[in-house]
């Protein structure tokens, strides 16, 4: 069983690697077991955002759908013979992580099968939450192990973390969620168009929740602060190149960071924790 167990963290470690470069280097900044935990739950958010986003060639709802159960069941039982959905229950026991955080995410996912317009801002909200939000506190709920007065502390500042990471991948990303997956996500694209004037209203809102956010990685417990930090430095970057990229751009082509911006955000991150105490 151990055997087993550990083949199904390496396999999550793996789809970490092999789908995120970026983030998988500044996860080799997190302690071991936290390292661990994380790309447990990464491997279960990548493979639902899989079935909804790239099997255009299946019945993407009997999919979704039936790896809700098989999550559901995994939880239950303390075992799963899909080698993903066993490392994250095992993280799931371990942690204690609530089951409505699961059930939003799989509520968000279930969303991107058949809603591709989010026009008010309530529903790319509720979108987010799931999608993004209760991701975050699951990831906080690692950092935090057991430590729930400092989980209710940092709360606030994981979710808009988390929203401002989301909101960062879909002004990146419109290009493809527009023209490929018929989706958007932004209230303010009129005929699924971005003037300057709303680009500079979607900036602004992200800048707010980073600035909270910000307060918060101070507090983190040394076993994730510099990982938080180092994708914090990231996305940010990933936000000043978006706010000086003309809209129409951002409309056909992917903003990206270059490696080398990287390893220097790394570096900057670095320098920095000392100051974080």
């Amino acid at each position: 069983m151990q055997k087993f167990t550990s083949t199904c963290f390496d396999i999550s470690m793996l789809i970490t690697k092999k789908y995120s470069t970026s983030f998988y280097f500044a996860s080799q900044f997190f302690q071991p077991p936290i390292r661990k935990a994380i790309f447990n739950i990464y491997g279960f958010v990548r493979l639902a955002d899989e079935i909804v986003d790239s099997f255009h060639q299946y019945n993407k709802e009997e999919l979704l759908q039936q790896f809700s159960e098989d999550t559901h069941n995994a939880i239950k039982n303390g075992i799963s013979l899909n080698p993903v959905l066993h490392a994250f229950q095992k993280t799931v026991q371990e942690y204690a992580i609530d089951a409505k955080h699961i059930d939003a995410f799989l509520k968000s996912m279930q969303a991107d099968l058949n809603k591709i317009d989010y026009s008010k801002r309530n529903e790319m909200d509720a979108y987010i939450h799931g999608s993004a939000e209760v991701v975050g506190l699951m990831c906080l709920r690692i950092f935090t192990k057991g430590n729930q007065k400092l989980y209710k502390e940092l709360e606030e500042g994981a979710i808009r973390l988390g929203a401002a990471f989301q909101k960062v991948n879909f002004l990146r990303d419109l290009q493809n969620d527009v023209s490929l997956l018929q989706r958007n996500y932004f209230p303010q694209l009129h005929n699924r168009q971005l003037s300057e004037q709303f680009k500079t209203e979607i900036i602004e809102d992200i800048k707010a929740d980073f600035n909270l956010a910000y307060t918060n990685i101070k507090r983190l417990p040394n076993n994730s602060k510099l990982a938080v930090l180092i994708a914090f430095y990231y996305y940010k970057a990933l936000l000043c190149k978006l706010e000086r990229t003309p809209a129409e751009d951002i409309l056909v082509k992917r903003v990206r960071i270059t490696n080398f911006y990287k390893y220097c955000l790394i570096f900057k991150a670095i320098l920095a924790k000392p100051f974080f105490k």
